[in-house]
């Protein structure tokens, strides 16, 4: 009697499915022999018919190069660093696709002569914060503040308030990150009190600059005091601002958020931000003030090993120009609409132990921790969590008191079909 792997078919000839030889041009050959071959192992352990190796290596290739998954964020949290932080608007998108080849990044047209990297991003930001006299892009916030210190700073002293001396997460912290350009600290106050006379006495010859640091991802409560940025700048020494969470203007839905135009005029000589968290665009650094300091800073020799790149220019400019961006849509969302969109999905889950509740959202992303959004969640088994994360595509929420909540504030209502799906999915 033969043995039945001898017709498990050869690898050339199940390459030579048309299905495959497509999905090479677009995955690549590496990729797809890889899930030719361990269909044929399945084959040669008698899991699958050896007639069926073409089908399984089909069904498992994955559906992009890239191994990062979309994800429908319904954990309530808007800006959610494990999830991307800020998710991009269309146009931000689009953007990129025309960025992705090549792209008159540092070439003038009507010239041909080189021109300014980024003009286009950099003029955006600009005319976004006018109290600005001189803008700068790198490539994440800490790279703005690090610059800083390292242009501004090396080999002399940063006053800082100890209240101040934040943890920016995954272990990093703002000490570190500032003496490792070189600078000292000279740490004024204490954890929950700092005096504008504690500044003006650190004062010294080695006094490089005043910083301010935002503490956007916790709060000080009870016997405090901080020293507002307009008292910082009638002092004898340039104030920096590290604002963190990228707010360009004053906004009435985030009153206790620092914007980069507020502090400006209240003084501030140099402003840092991100612009992957309320801003809503990509990853991006943002150094915005004096144009003295900016230009400073630009041209120090650690500008070129933090340089953006021209998708993320091309990004952050339609961010800029563009329309709302899915975090400010977020953000404002209506409670009301959102408890319709919920009692709408539980209305398709016939047999689904499924509720309208409601919920309480945050902003995320190391801003506004004080700040509670009201929201509405489908309240479903926590046993649904696991393969809804694991799902085509990954529906991601939260499991509260024995129940996962799947709040819809962050997801796109064109999705709601589509969680349904999932859900029903699950159940079945």
């Amino acid at each position: 009697m033969s043995d039945p792997r001898r017709l498990v078919p050869r690898t050339d000839a199940v390459l030579a499915d048309p299905r495959l030889r497509s999905a090479a041009s677009t995955l690549g050959t590496a990729t797809v022999k890889d899930a030719v071959t361990r269909a044929q192992e399945r084959a040669r352990r008698g899991e699958i018919a050896a007639s069926d190796v073409a089908d399984a290596a089909v069904a498992a290739l994955p559906d992009r190069a890239a191994s990062l998954r979309p994800v429908v964020n319904a954990t309530g949290v808007v800006v959610h660093t494990n999830l991307g932080r800020a998710p991009l608007s269309a146009a931000a998108v689009d953007a990129i696709v025309a960025a992705s080849g090549h792209t008159d990044v540092e070439l003038d047209l009507a010239t041909g002569a080189r021109a300014r990297r980024g003009r286009g991003a950099l003029g955006a930001l600009a005319a976004a914060v006018p109290a600005a006299a001189a803008v700068h892009v790198v490539n994440n916030g800490a790279a703005a503040l690090a610059l800083a210190a390292a242009a501004l700073a090396a080999g002399r002293e940063i006053v800082v308030s100890r209240g101040e001396m934040v943890e920016i997460g995954d272990g990093f912290r703002l000490p570190d990150l500032l003496e490792s350009t070189g600078a000292r600290l000279r740490e004024v106050g204490t954890t929950n009190r700092t005096t504008v006379d504690d500044y003006a006495t650190a004062i010294s010859q080695e006094t490089a600059f005043l910083l301010k640091v935002h503490p956007s991802n916790f709060v000080v409560r009870g016997f405090t005091s901080a020293v507002p940025v307009r008292a910082l700048a009638a002092l004898p020494a340039p104030v920096v601002v590290d604002i963190g969470s990228g707010l360009l203007a004053p906004d009435p839905l985030l009153p206790q958020e620092p914007s980069a135009a507020a502090v400006l005029r209240d003084g501030a000589r140099l402003v840092t931000a991100s612009g992957d968290k309320l801003l809503g665009g990509p990853q991006a650094g943002l150094l915005l003030g004096d144009a003295v300091l900016v230009e400073r800073l630009r041209r120090h020799p650690l500008a070129r090993a933090v340089r953006v790149d021209k998708l993320t220019l091309a990004a952050l400019e339609a961010t800029l120009r563009g329309p709302q961006t899915p975090v400010w849509q977020a953000l404002s969302a209506d409670p009301e609409r959102l408890r319709a969109r919920v009692e709408w999905l539980c209305g398709r889950l016939d047999g689904v132990d499924a509720g309208a509740v409601p919920s309480t959202a945050v902003v995320g992303g190391g801003g506004a921790p004080e700040v509670e959004l009201p929201s509405w969640a489908l309240s479903l088994p926590a046993a649904y969590a696991a393969p809804l994360r694991l799902g085509a595509p990954p529906v991601v929420g939260r499991v509260e008191r024995g129940r996962l909540l799947l709040d819809l504030r962050c997801v796109p209502a064109e999705l709601d079909k589509l969680v349904a799906d999932a859900i029903l999915a699950v159940a079945a």
